[in-house]
């Protein structure tokens, strides 16, 4: 257990920035072009698998379809994540913005729903990923016989993978940029040599335009069918949600701001824009060299080519020796896009959900979630048998997912920000991602249907874990004020006693009536001093906070009142408090509800408040075992 657990911090990570994570947010950062390697793993990497994907769904339609995808690439997603990051650079992406713009109850499922999708999309990457990697190793034919086991190697390389997290994986920059110039320069040679071929044989051009005569009538005939094929291939797209989660690593200028560094914004947006330039050129030439130069049958499954058409015109036209290096380069940089997949997972998970009070504890250990993840990618691998095209749909689901929430958040942005014309173009780029992901749940299926297992995972563990954790001393400091310091004091030269009372008028009549009902139904001698509690709810949705604590007055009765998503823990939290700063042991009085214990169990957990002295009394026993230091709490009436 100890094992599992090392390393786990005492606090989970904040969601999106606040501004009192500028003192404490310190990372190691590096040139703009050598993160864009650490993203473009996960990026580049779809050159495995996407050339082969669009031909297959796309025939010789692929290049045309192709270009479709580039263009929502540079001026759809590309202006969209160039927005995030300038409006989320700390590494919360597009899930955070969000967050801010839907409060309450409301935003919290929203990024439970999305958090569902994001862990769809991952999984899927890391499985989809060591499934392309095996079929490069199997396909390869310097590869003995006795290894052409599709699935257990599939199984084999995730089990590596997450041998490799429990050990204690650290991202290295260097390798990544090592790998990434390796794969993208290897896959260039092998797009330069299918031009040569192109343009040393012109009857092989005659021959693709000559299937695209033959299946469309004119110029709009094909623009149409590219505009209706183009969601199937939206596996191109993924990344832009990786190049934002990494900003923090991006170096910006010495003079930053913390708060709005705009050196870094700047830099970021360097990388977005040139790992789209990048992945733009790279996807429409290897589609049409790929789609003009291979026969259609061997893009089908089982094929030579399928699924890995790159990687057999290396084999075919620039010799074993030289597609063997390709294999091995397209091995590698699949494995480390499971690996980035991985710790994005391990990243989500306890940047959220802790802090929402709905993970347990251990969920900021990475050990035990990589044992969990592993497990999930084991079923997944084994639901889809290690097929890449068969995971096709369920990993285009996850990414439209999130690139679709995305688009909603920097349009919400725009309009709260009455920026009209923003607001109007991305609204647009909203609708192409809706219709987009429409047609693939309609054509797929089973991506919905497992992000939505992953959705009812993480809405039933969250639901779970806040009535779990609800009786947790979830204060995480106190702010006192002057007045309620003094009415401490004042309280300090004898017992120190609240009375709790639920505000309504807030009047001189409220609380003579309220401190007369006390002092009737306990044992208060009735010339002692008392101070009235009072806790005000701003969001309930929120898990833990700062608890706000400020002194007023309503004639001569001193009230000291407190802000905290939930009033027993608050009450609690500020007993505790009191007892510290004072050296006494403070009583708090509090009056039976006449309502259903059932009922406020619910309205407890919902809205934090329900039925309060039970539930103070237990932060309390939680939070302090010696009975002999724990603060008083009296029930009356």
């Amino acid at each position: 257990m100890r094992w599992l657990l090392q390393g786990q911090p005492q606090q989970s990570t904040e969601g999106f920035y606040s501004p009192e994570a500028a003192k404490t947010e310190h990372h190691p950062t590096h040139p703009w072009y050598r993160v864009m390697c650490l993203t473009g793993v996960d990026y580049f990497s779809t050159l495995g698998y996407q050339p082969g994907i669009a031909a297959l769904a796309a025939g010789a339609l692929a290049p045309v379809a192709t270009l479709v995808l580039v263009l929502v690439t540079l001026f759809g997603a590309l202006p969209m994540y160039r927005r995030v990051a300038g409006e989320s650079p700390h590494g919360d992406g597009s899930i955070s913005m969000l967050e801010r713009l839907l409060e309450g109850w409301t935003g919290k499922f929203v990024v439970l729903a999305l958090i569902g999708f994001v862990a769809t999309g991952f999984v899927i990457t890391i499985t989809l990923s060591a499934a392309d990697a095996a079929k490069h190793v199997v396909e390869n034919p310097f590869v003995p016989s006795w290894m052409h086991q599709q699935v257990p190697l599939t199984l084999l390389l995730v089990a590596l993978l997450g041998a490799i997290f429990l050990i204690g994986f650290k991202e290295a920059i260097g390798i990544a940029v090592v790998l990434v110039v390796l794969y993208i320069g290897s896959s260039l040679v092998v797009v330069l040599e299918g031009f040569r071929l192109i343009a040393a044989d012109p009857s092989l051009l005659a021959g693709w335009t000559g299937r695209l005569n033959a299946d469309y009538a004119s110029v709009g005939a094909v623009v149409g069918a590219a505009l209706l094929v183009f969601p199937k291939l939206a596996l191109g797209l993924s990344g832009f949600e990786t190049g934002v989660v990494v900003m923090p690593l991006v170096r910006g200028r010495p003079g930053d701001d913390p708060r709005h560094p705009k050196g870094r914004i700047e830099n970021s947006r360097k990388l977005l824009t040139t790992a789209a330039v990048i992945m733009s050129f790279m996807l429409i030439t290897s589609a049409f060299v790929t789609t003009v130069l291979i026969p259609p049958q061997a893009f089908e499954p089982g094929g030579e080519a399928n699924g890995r058409a790159l990687a057999y015109l290396a084999h075919e036209h620039l010799g074993e020796a030289f597609g063997t290096l390709y294999d091995l380069s397209t091995i590698l940089i699949l494995w480390f896009a499971g690996a980035s997949a991985l710790a994005g997972l391990l990243n989500i998970t306890p940047r959220y959900l802790p802090r929402y009070g709905m993970a347990p504890d251990w969920a900021r250990a990475t050990r035990p979630l990589t044992l969990i993840f592993t497990f999930i990618c084991f079923v997944v691998t084994l639901a889809f048998r290690a097929d890449v095209d068969a995971q096709a749909g369920a990993y285009a689901t996850g990414v439209l997912a999130l690139m679709t929430s995305a688009a909603v958040a920097v349009t919400l942005s725009a309009l709260h920000k009455k920026q009209t014309g923003a607001a109007l173009g991305f609204g647009l780029v909203s609708l192409v991602f809706v219709y987009t992901s429409a047609v693939i749940v309609f054509e797929n299926p089973s991506g919905l249907q497992i992000a939505s297992f992953f959705i009812l995972g993480v809405l039933v563990v969250s639901v779970v874990s806040r009535i779990l954790r609800s009786t947790e001393l979830r204060v995480e400091q106190v702010e006192i004020d002057a007045d309620a310091r003094r009415i401490l004091r004042n309280l300090a030269q004898g017992e120190i006693r609240f009375i709790a009372n639920h505000r309504r008028r807030g009047d001189i009549g409220e609380y003579s009536a309220k401190e007369a009902a006390v002092r009737r139904h306990t044992h208060i001698p009735p010339r002692e001093p008392v101070a009235f509690l009072e806790v005000f709810v701003p969001d309930a949705s929120d898990f833990s906070d700062v608890l706000k604590v400020w002194g007023v007055e309503a004639g001569d009765y001193p009230i000291i009142r407190l802000q905290s998503p939930s009033v027993p823990n608050a009450i609690a939290a500020f007993l505790l408090y009191v007892r510290d700063q004072t050296g006494k042991i403070p009583h708090v009085y509090f009056e039976w509800s006449e309502s259903s214990p059932i009922f406020k169990a619910l309205t407890f957990v919902a809205f934090g408040e329900g039925d309060v002295p039970p539930v103070t009394r237990e932060v309390l026993r939680q939070a302090e075992p010696d009975p002999s230091r724990r603060p008083v709490v009296h029930v009356g009436g």
